[in-house]
């Protein structure tokens, strides 16, 4: 940032454009721009004032921590200030921080602590006399907000310590949401169409900062502590990484890949580790903090502006940046979804170079207010995925448009299909060649027409053959066809067809389940076949026949009523019935089917079956599909895992029997 200006107008400017950054990021918990663009702001700004000190005044951010505490919740001070930490980018830096300490200290040695930096919200949490007395948030470094009642929803907080505990102290600690709780709550606040939070840290930030504590005790949150603030009575450790054991004992949560490091080399190598690994984590974390274990170090090193000398946070490469998004790009998914992808300038995210990224659907971009031509930012939101979290509103020119979304497949030219209550827009053709493959592995498989042989390879091939275009065309083909596949042996080839022919007769059940028709799973299958004796009495159903049928709303209903109404779908299932395969329900006395009488348990994960699709097979062939176990069930299937079901079959003498035998026992009891 020059263009010619002076040292003092870009101190000046810088000061501006960081602030207003403190404002949205603290105070709005609403960020305009990435950690990265924001750090290197702040590196700028301290440049020029190292250049400059003559500029350097009490009111520049480089001598803030955070940003004023809001009013409403009332104002905690600090009996000691909670600083925030130096940065360091580069191995480089971080042996800059570690020599500056060496000639602070003289020959003297001292050892390495290493912690995950969390990314979250900084609080200090005061006891006295054993109780939680009150806690607040980082605010300004020297006074926070009062957030004491939101706090103590924190169920990782304990309320009471040992009666051996110091007199009065205080425990810092990151509040954060973990990825899995972040994840339901933007879905939460999706489905109410309220704005998303940008990250986990602004939601944690959003979730401590609420008024009524009980929309707090709503969401996940939870914490580890970092640091001893101060303790007053008792006799404490003297070194960081034992006060942290010794908080461990006091019932506090302890980060458990905090490491002692002892070596600047080992810090380096745990930075290693989890800048490689930490998409594996629970919880958000931008990089690591190294800290010098020797407490008596701390306060010698003290401080240097609002920063101490004795830790520094050494970060990972950046995982969001800004960039201008070119145009919205379509593509159409494995289950006729249209989605929408960001077509970018590309730009460096975590040393990785982004083109584009994934914008889930048209309500995500109306939500966030996204606009073609926007600068926005962009994430990696796991290893290799990114995906866009918002625009930067204050670098809008007036040139930005409306995405709007295409009437009709990009891929196949069939019009799509809006169905009400529902974000996703489809594609409904069947034939569609961007959705065939997974259709494909979805009808030959055990819960649909369950042909053995053809899995994701095979589908594959037959595919880039130009041997199917639909699943209908599997039944027309010939071992000749097969034979011209690459590795495709006459014995394999003649397994498959076999295989293929013995899937004519499956029960309308699993052809239902095999079709693939949006909403329809195995028990929704089970439904239908119950109530139409035929695929073609199924196909000619209305929306309101099929919602006379229990446990099948108005959106299911449309979904198989669209489905049929497809011509392209219904050229499928014809090709299907000149194929021989059997459309109709076979009329079979529920007194002769095998099962009938016999009651089955499931508990447990099962491995081959899905659970709707067990209950189903046992229910077409009479059976029973109980949820607890009684003196009458017949038999117990346990999974991997199994629960307290188990135990209650040992007791009442339930014959228990394994997934493998339960598959022999349903495949017995299907066999003309």
């Amino acid at each position: 940032m020059d263009d010619g200006q002076t040292a003092e107008e870009q101190v000046k400017k810088l000061r501006e454009l960081i602030n207003h950054h403190n404002y949205r990021y603290y105070v709005l918990d609403s960020p305009e721009v990435s950690d990265a663009e924001y750090d290197r702001l702040m590196r700028e700004l301290k440049k020029l004032e190292e250049e400059n000190p003559h500029l350097v005044t009490p009111d520049s951010p480089t001598q803030r921590v955070g940003a004023a505490p809001v009013a409403e919740f009332g104002v905690i001070n600090h009996p000691r200030p909670l600083l925030s930490l130096a940065n360091a980018f580069s191995y480089e830096e971080l042996l800059e921080w570690h020599h500056r300490i060496t000639r602070l200290i003289g020959s003297r040695s001292f050892d390495l602590c290493a912690e995950l930096k969390v990314d979250g919200l900084a609080v200090a949490l005061t006891y006295i006399d054993g109780l939680f007395h009150h806690g607040a948030t980082r605010g300004d470094g020297f006074r926070g907000e009062d957030i004491t009642q939101n706090l103590r929803t924190i169920k990782s907080i304990p309320l009471s310590v040992p009666k051996d505990a110091p007199a009065r102290f205080e425990v810092r600690g990151e509040v954060y949401l973990p990825r899995a709780g972040f994840k339901k709550l933007n879905e939460e606040r999706a489905a109410a169409g309220l704005p998303l939070f940008a990250n986990p840290r602004n939601a944690a930030a959003g979730s401590l900062r609420q008024l009524d504590p009980r929309i707090t005790a709503q969401r996940p949150l939870d914490i580890y502590i970092y640091q001893l603030g101060y303790a007053e009575g008792g006799t404490m450790p003297d070194t960081h990484w034992e006060t942290m054991q010794y908080l461990k004992t006091l019932g506090f949560k302890i980060n458990p890949n905090n490491c002692y490091c002892q070596t600047i080399e080992k810090i380096e190598d745990y930075h290693r580790r989890w800048g490689e690994e930490r998409e594996k984590l629970p919880h958000e974390t931008d990089g690591i903090v190294a800290k010098v274990n020797q407490l008596a170090l701390h306060i010698e090193l003290g401080d240097v502006g609002r920063e101490p000398r004795w830790a520094i946070a050494y970060k990972f490469p950046p995982i969001q940046a800004t960039t201008r998004l070119k145009e919205i790009g379509i593509s159409v998914g494995r289950t006729g979804t249209l989605n929408p992808y960001a077509i970018l300038e590309p730009v460096s995210v975590g040393g990785v170079t982004i083109r584009q990224a994934a914008l889930h659907n048209e309500q995500d971009i109306k939500r966030k207010g996204i606009l073609i031509g926007d600068t926005i930012i962009v994430q990696r939101a796991g290893e290799v995925i990114p995906e866009v979290v918002g625009p930067v509103e204050s670098l809008r020119t007036g040139q930005e448009k409306e995405f709007v979304m295409p009437e009709e497949c990009p891929v196949c030219g069939a019009g799509v299909l809006r169905v009400e209550g529902e974000v996703a827009v489809r594609c409904p053709n069947l034939s569609c060649p961007a959705q065939i493959q997974e259709r494909l592995e979805h009808f030959t498989s055990r819960g649909g027409m369950d042909i053995e042989g053809i899995g994701e390879k095979w589908a594959a091939a037959l595919l880039a053959a130009g041997l199917v275009k639909d699943v209908a065309d599997i039944y027309y083909l010939t071992k000749k066809q097969l034979l011209t596949l690459e590795r495709m042996g006459d014995k394999l080839a003649s397994n498959i067809l076999a295989n293929i022919e013995k899937s004519k007769t499956r029960p309308l059940v699993q052809l239902i389940n095999a079709l693939g028709i949006t909403h329809v799973g195995a028990e929704t299958a089970d439904l239908l076949a119950g109530h139409f004796n035929s695929l073609d009495e199924l196909a000619n159903a209305t929306v309101d026949d099929l919602m006379q049928i229990p446990n099948i709303g108005p959106k299911v209903a449309r979904s198989i009523a669209n489905f049929f109404q497809q011509e392209a779908n219904r050229r499928v299932i014809e090709k299907l019935k000149k194929a021989g395969v059997k459309l109709e329900k076979e009329q079979v006395k529920e007194e002769a089917l095998p099962l009938r009488g016999q009651e089955f348990v499931l508990t447990g994960r099962l491995e081959k079956l899905t659970r709707p699709q067990a209950e189903a097979r046992i229910k077409a062939l009479g059976g029973a599909a109980g949820d607890n176990v009684t003196r009458k069930t017949s038999y117990l299937v346990a999974g991997a895992d199994p629960g307290s079901k188990l135990n209650r079959a040992r007791s009442v003498g339930t014959r228990i029997i394994n997934e493998d035998e339960f598959i022999k026992l349903l495949e017995e009891a299907e066999k003309p």
